[in-house]
């Protein structure tokens, strides 16, 4: 693979990574505290996540994205709107004590951003397979950069939620269906 190919494939990773960014921003300002173990943890997902939907793209072909391509934007709009309006809903109706119980960083709710954020990631893998790229270079890459853009937005996030303060859940609710919204839009243009 010649190095322009490798700085292609960079900056799709940053492109694919820029939804990864906002999530773990909007989800680290609505956790009243996150620690190293829970960005870690989240990062890892995202950048799994964001490193094998190129490879299942690539394998599928043409068969499965013909199937869904036609609705895979309505399905990255409804996981994030359907969490960030439950983020959005919890704001105005949580208690205190319940917000610190909240962990996004684990469980179904991780499992749901990861899958979110990856959507985009498997078209891309589609493409791979159309121009010859080394997919498993490219899927490394893809993950590396994932993990590492992913873990800067919840740094980023924590700070920017002792800013915000009360009302954290409901900008990152607010961002998380913004992003549903804006991968809708695109899609439909």
């Amino acid at each position: 693979m010649a190095n322009t190919d490798i700085l292609s494939i960079l900056f799709i990773a940053i492109a694919l990574s820029a939804d990864c960014f906002a999530v773990a921003i909007s989800t680290s300002i609505a956790m009243k505290a996150i620690s190293r173990i829970q960005i870690v943890r989240a990062s890892l997902s995202f950048g799994i996540f964001q490193a094998l939907m190129p490879i299942l793209g690539w394998l599928a072909g043409n068969t499965i994205v013909d199937l869904i391509s036609e609705f895979d934007h309505w399905i990255a709009f409804v996981l994030l709107a359907g969490i960030g309006g439950k983020m959005i809903w919890e704001s105005f109706h949580s208690k205190d004590n319940d917000a610190e119980k909240k962990d996004i960083t684990k469980g179904l709710l991780l499992l749901t951003l990861s899958v979110a954020t990856s959507i985009d990631a498997f078209a891309v893998g589609l493409s791979f397979a159309f121009l010859q790229v080394n997919i498993a270079l490219a899927s490394g890459i893809i993950g590396v950069i994932a993990f590492i853009i992913t873990a800067i937005g919840f740094l980023l996030g924590r700070k920017a939620g002792k800013l915000i303060g009360k009302r954290a859940e409901l900008v990152g609710g607010i961002v998380l269906v913004g992003i549903g919204i804006r991968i809708l839009i695109t899609h439909m243009l």
